[in-house]
């Protein structure tokens, strides 16, 4: 049953006479320690926080003296008592509550500075099972819940770099705090609470193999408030979530506007996509548009993969997203300021590049200190209407594959490599997609369509433009190979791409007419392999 208020109302402002400090993170503790004094605040402390104040020649008492009873079990027990909770619970302008302070010799406290136990870097640094377990904070978190349940008298701050917002807010109010204050520290130590508990409980998930347990929660950190969503009117923030994996959330700016919303989803499509391919055997580029690649290429260089990428589709390319899997050098930043580019993202830059970049100041230049693992374990989430979604990243290498030959004709060694290149793109294109690839670059691709048959079309149209754009004869698709994202579920999709030139295709396999498509493989003369896997994009 729910327990009912009794609505006393909570005042403008409060005058605080004690503080009780506990902090793991000491950062500005003792300059707000100081100006705590200086308002005549009366300092209670804890283990190494009660230690560094003391030291700096600061009045406390410890929480020991306020509890009589001493720190126990390793500094487990130290918090937890009546005589902190009451002072911290206590509804100051009941008179049940009052009594019950006087009976029990229980001192209000006004003002908690607490920050935790760092269990997420203790977990993110590798340390063993019983460490990540000992770096549970418990004393902490109840405390903070404690004072921001009673923040219509209590003020929590559980964040150093708000601590010069308290001091302002005591400054301005002759040594008392208001409620809108203290209702703003509440909500943000209510959030951070959530966000301990939810990293602990994905811990555990991973420790037990579990990665879908009965009771699924998110938790982030808020990087920055961003113009605005997809559209104009729609309100939007970047989260991060702690992970480590390089990528556009850890990358460092070096130029250019704020990341807009699309930006930020773009560009992280954009390296994701190049992150499949090993630096140290090829430079791969991807252009970016709306989340699909509109050109990937390898080649022996940056510029040559840049070139090759660009010519796929020159249209599309403007105020696209590049990504690279090497260091951008002078030539290819050279190529890439060529048009408009809306963010470049690589895993570094060289000098040259970034006083090449420095010519157009709006261009984002973002750099990530390394590539992403593409066979990172890890779960995605998409909201829906009244819930959430969750699944495995799909972490699938065509490389690590049993590919199968079906048709008579086996594919020339040009096709095997083509091949493999077009499924790996395959993998981050919208559904349905198909993707023809000729020497180491796309020459056409088609994206999220309702029908695997006009996917093949807008890229085989796709490459037309290009080959009239470029002066060429006829199409790169003349000679081609060609991945499917998925089976094709009739002939008609296959025919599509021979109609457009190609001469091998790779598709996961496993319609109820597959028999169909190989016979019609065979037929045109194509070499054709199955993957055994499917990448839906959606």
């Amino acid at each position: 049953m729910a327990v009912e208020s009794k609505n006393i109302p909570a005042p403008d402002l409060v005058k605080p006479k004690r503080a009780l400090l506990s902090v793991s993170d000491k950062t500005g503790i003792l300059e707000l320690a100081k100006k705590f004094m200086e308002n005549g605040i009366e300092l209670i402390s804890t283990g190494g926080t009660s230690k560094a104040l003391a030291e700096a020649g600061l009045p406390v008492k410890d929480v020991s003296a306020v509890t009589g009873f001493p720190e126990i079990m390793d500094g487990r027990v130290k918090t937890l008592h009546p005589s902190i909770h009451g002072g911290l619970l206590a509804i100051r302008d009941d008179e049940e509550h009052k009594q019950a302070m006087a009976v029990h010799d229980i001192c209000p406290i006004d003002i908690v500075v607490v920050n935790l136990y760092p269990f997420s870097q203790t977990m993110r640094s590798g340390a063993d099972y019983a460490n990540c377990v000992e770096n549970i904070d418990i004393g902490g978190p109840a405390m903070i819940r404690a004072s921001a349940k009673n923040h219509a008298y209590v003020t929590i701050m559980t964040d150093p770099s708000d601590y010069g917002l308290l001091i302002e807010n005591l400054e301005t109010n002759n040594g008392n705090i208001n409620l809108d204050f203290r209702k703003h520290s509440a909500s943000k130590a209510f959030a951070l609470t959530a966000e301990y508990d939810s990293a602990i409980s994905s811990w555990f998930a991973v420790q037990l193999n579990n990665p879908l347990p009965a009771k699924f929660s998110l938790a982030g950190q808020r990087s920055e408030v961003l113009r605005y969503g997809e559209n104009p009117h729609q309100q939007a923030a970047f989260y991060t979530n702690g992970d480590n994996r390089p990528g556009v959330a850890t990358a460092r700016q070096l130029q250019g506007k704020q990341l807009s919303y699309n930006n930020i989803n773009d560009t992280d499509a954009a390296f994701e996509l190049v992150s499949e391919f090993d630096p140290n055997k090829t430079a791969v580029i991807a252009i970016i548009k709306h989340a699909n690649p509109c050109g990937v290429a390898t080649g022996p260089t940056l510029k040559a993969a840049y070139e090759k990428a660009f010519a796929c589709d020159t249209v599309s390319a403007f105020g696209g997203i590049v990504a690279m899997n090497r260091e951008l050098d002078g030539e290819a930043a050279t190529e890439i300021v060529k048009i408009f580019t809306e963010v470049i993202i690589a895993p570094s830059a060289s000098a040259d590049a970034i006083k090449i970049i420095e010519a157009k100041p709006n261009l984002r230049l973002l750099v990530t200190g390394g590539m992403a693992d593409p066979k990172t374990k890890g779960m995605t989430v998409k909201t829906v209407s009244g819930g959430m979604l969750v699944q495995s990243r799909d972490n699938g290498n065509v490389d690590d594959l049993d590919l199968k030959v079906v048709s008579s004709r086996q594919p020339t060694s040009q096709e095997w490599e083509d091949m493999k290149l077009a499924f790996k793109i395959a993998k981050h294109v919208k559904s349905n997609a198909i993707i023809y690839v000729k020497d180491g670059a796309t020459v056409g691709i088609g994206a999220g369509q309702m029908s695997r048959v006009d996917s093949s079309r807008i890229a085989a149209r796709k490459a037309m433009d290009a080959a009239e754009a470029t002066g060429r004869s006829q199409p790169q698709t003349v000679g081609s190979v060609v991945a499917s994202d998925a089976f094709f579920p009739f002939a008609d999709g296959l025919l599509s791409a021979v109609e457009a030139g190609a001469t091998a295709v790779i598709q996961p396999g496993g319609s109820m007419r597959d028999d169909d498509v190989i016979k019609a493989a065979n037929e045109a003369g194509i070499a054709m392999v199955f993957t055994g896997m499917r990448h839906f994009k959606h």
